[in-house]
């Protein structure tokens, strides 16, 4: 399966798996710079993403439900409508990151940098937000 950048296409990582999810997994475990990645409308639930650099990524839509983020570089990615739900983001820079409308039902975003982040119409119920920066953060 191929994982392409969102805006000119290039692959920007490639392997024999059929399971999107699986080849992202392997991209991070290899330290793929994933940058820009289309990832729209992925289902990547449970992904194990730790340290995943995703950064300016689409991620619009896509099910990261219960998906361990720690540490991810999603500095600038769209996260519109993405269901982030019991997601593992301690530590996650999410700093100018789109999460409009997205679902972080009891996500742990400790220690988490928002700043600048939109979440207007986010579902922050049970979300842990200890020791998160929401500078400029837009709710």
């Amino acid at each position: 399966m191929k994982i392409r950048h969102k805006t000119s296409g290039e692959i920007l990582f490639e392997d024999s798996s059929d399971s999107l999810k699986e080849t992202l997994e392997n991209a991070v475990r290899g330290g793929a710079n994933l940058r820009g990645a289309d990832l729209f409308w992925a289902n990547l639930e449970g992904a194990n993403l730790e340290g995943a650099n995703l950064k300016e990524a689409n991620l619009s839509w896509a099910n990261l439900l219960g998906a361990d983020l720690r540490g991810a570089d999603l500095r600038g990615a769209d996260l519109y409508e993405a269901d982030l739900r019991r997601t593992d983001l301690k530590g996650v820079d999410l700093s100018w990151a789109n999460l409009r409308g997205a679902d972080l039902t009891g996500a742990d975003l400790t220690g988490a940098d928002l700043k600048g982040a939109n979440l207007e119409g986010a579902n922050l119920e049970g979300a842990n937000l200890e020791w998160a920066n929401l500078l400029n953060t837009n709710f």
